[in-house]
């Protein structure tokens, strides 16, 4: 281990200041881009690999509870995209081949993709556009210790988490639902 700080408190103070970094330079266009989108959207679909895709299904939950209609990309019963749906991907690359083939897919039918990378330029980058949101983040195989101190693409899985939250909760306050108007749509077979 090449730090001094081996102590789980000094570690957490390490990610809390990483994180903050890296959303105070996320751009708050591109964020509310998305979040058109998404509000606007008939069917939103979720797709991410990994730890990308599992904090891409907690946001899917969120907007679930919001009301609107929400696909796990991969799941039995997802049905086929459509015009004017929305594709949420996260791909810190932006390159793993099955993301960027169905934000492809989605783009084809007249779908919009909004893409959470850490390389605009990246192919998924590309297929965002206006709604790609860049989260400067090490992307999972850089190991320099430069952007981030975590490992394996950590800072940017933590910033999709936080993203997807930031997204859920101005799209809450937009809709003027209370948190018991949204309650009911909380799974009660847990």
């Amino acid at each position: 281990m090449h730090e001094k700080d081996t102590g789980v408190g000094d570690a957490l103070q390490r990610i809390c200041t990483e994180i903050d970094g890296v959303i105070d330079a996320v751009s708050g266009d591109s964020l509310e881009r998305a979040a058109e989108l998404i509000a606007t959207a008939p069917r939103v679909f979720v797709l991410g690999a990994g730890r990308s895709g599992l904090a891409l299904r907690m946001t899917a939950m969120r907007l679930m509870h919001l009301g609107l209609a929400v696909h796990v990309v991969g799941e039995v019963t997802t049905p086929a995209i459509a015009e004017d749906d929305v594709l949420l991907t996260a791909s810190g690359s932006g390159t793993t081949t099955g993301i960027v083939r169905a934000a492809t897919t989605a783009n084809d039918v007249g779908a919009r993709v909004v893409a959470l990378t850490t390389d605009a330029a990246s192919p998924l980058g590309v297929l965002g556009g206006e709604a790609t949101v860049v989260v400067p983040a090490a992307a999972k195989l850089d190991r320099s210790g430069e952007a981030s101190a975590q490992y394996a693409g950590s800072l940017f899985e933590q910033a999709v988490v936080l993203i997807g939250d930031a997204l859920f909760h101005a799209l809450w306050r937009r809709s003027g639902a209370s948190a018991d108007d949204l309650w009911p749509r909380h799974s009660n077979l847990e």
